[in-house]
């Protein structure tokens, strides 16, 4: 863990006499278990969240409990005059620019 500030062994002393005479022999405890309780708390929540999405994962999707009704003639005709099939639209007209200008009459 104290790998990732790159602190070594000498820097470590340093740091915690530094804290022994800032806060005290009384305090410096008190303080350790004030850290130790939220570093437990935040493991406690994380814990719970992760286990929450596990079973949010794991649970299946609920199926529906019944069918749709069949669409009414209404509603195929409101549907097919929004969506006409390939069948009912209209022909594009061909491009001239693209007919050849010399048409081959012997054969």
């Amino acid at each position: 863990m104290l790998a990732i500030f790159n602190l070594g062994g000498g820097e470590i002393i340093l740091i915690l006499a530094g804290a022994l005479l800032l806060f005290g022999g009384k305090k410096l405890p008190e303080l350790a278990k004030g850290l130790g309780n939220g570093i437990r708390e935040f493991k406690k929540a994380t814990s719970n969240v992760s286990e929450e999405m596990r079973h949010a994962i794991e649970d299946p999707l609920p199926m529906p409990s019944r069918r749709l009704p069949p669409a009414t003639a209404e509603a195929r005709r409101a549907v097919s005059q929004a969506f006409p099939t390939p069948e009912d639209l209209p022909v594009p007209a061909p491009d001239l620019k693209r007919l050849p200008l010399s048409v081959d009459t012997k054969g």
